[in-house]
């Protein structure tokens, strides 16, 4: 009887830490909300590679929690608002960082 106690704390444990491995914190995303940064820097690519005044500039997007960072190269000022436009109009976009570079 007391080694089923010991075995159910155990796993009991076990699944508490697990649940915990799933938590966001400030440096890393929950599952649920990788999925959604990841949707969002999938529809962001989309908008500024579908759009035929970006498609040959290389823009590295990534997205955490929301916050889509745009960084690589473009032509021209106006190439470069374009893309931040592009990517502030996507859904469950909170705000766009520009660190992109002038060819």
């Amino acid at each position: 009887m007391r080694s089923h106690k010991v075995l159910y704390a155990v796993m009991l444990a076990a699944s508490l830490v697990s649940f915990t491995g799933c938590a966001a914190t400030d440096r890393h995303d929950s599952t649920g909300q990788y999925i959604d940064d990841t949707a969002i820097t999938t529809k962001v690519k989309a908008a500024i590679f579908g759009d035929p005044q970006l498609k040959l500039f290389e823009i590295k997007v990534v997205t955490f929690k929301g916050v889509v960072q745009l960084s690589g190269f473009v032509g021209t000022r106006e190439e470069e608002l374009r893309a931040v436009a592009l990517a502030r109009n996507v859904d469950g976009v909170k705000a766009v960082q520009d660190n992109m570079s002038l060819k």
